[in-house]
């Protein structure tokens, strides 16, 4: 009996983890899977390695395929969202490439210019840590690193 017990509390324990493992990232972004990327119309769901979100402190929120549409958006809020203002803004996530997690978007660290792509394209990989992002940079030839706060349209065009 004791041996059956715990071989069903290790396979409890099992499916658990192994849920909790699957559940994606973008669950944990709260993506639903009809949500769009207001700035390309692409299903978000579909690429939960890239997702990133904008939340209003209302309660509303939008989200995108990558880093790039996201900053497109805050960059041109009166195209994208003109009854919002970045003053109603209460979060930005982005997911680290690495670690496949959402990080505060307005604190990490963005790769561009590499050689990997992102949905739409060439894409500002975001990273958590200093360290990683240049670890990154290193292994796929990106150009530079660089934060939230440099970012502009420019740089953004740049991209492709």
């Amino acid at each position: 009996m004791h041996t059956f017990l715990t071989m069903l509390l290790a396979l409890v324990l099992a499916v658990g983890a192994a849920t909790a493992a699957g559940a994606g990232k973008a669950e944990q972004l709260k993506i639903a899977p009809r949500d769009k990327c207001p700035v390309c119309g692409m299903f978000v769901a579909k690429f939960p390695a890239f997702a990133a979100r904008i939340t209003y402190r209302d309660g509303s929120y939008a989200v995108f395929d990558g880093a790039k549409d996201m900053l497109t958006y805050y960059l041109n809020l009166k195209k994208y969202a003109p009854a919002k203002s970045a003053s109603q803004i209460a979060s930005v996530l982005v997911t680290d490439y690495y670690g496949l997690s959402p990080i505060d978007g307005m604190s990490a660290h963005y790769v561009i210019g590499s050689d990997v792509l992102g949905p739409m394209g060439h894409e500002l990989i975001p990273f958590a840590r200093a360290a990683d992002a240049e670890e990154f940079r290193k292994d796929h030839r990106g150009v530079r690193i660089v934060r939230f706060r440099d970012v502009n349209a420019a740089l953004i065009a740049g991209l492709d």
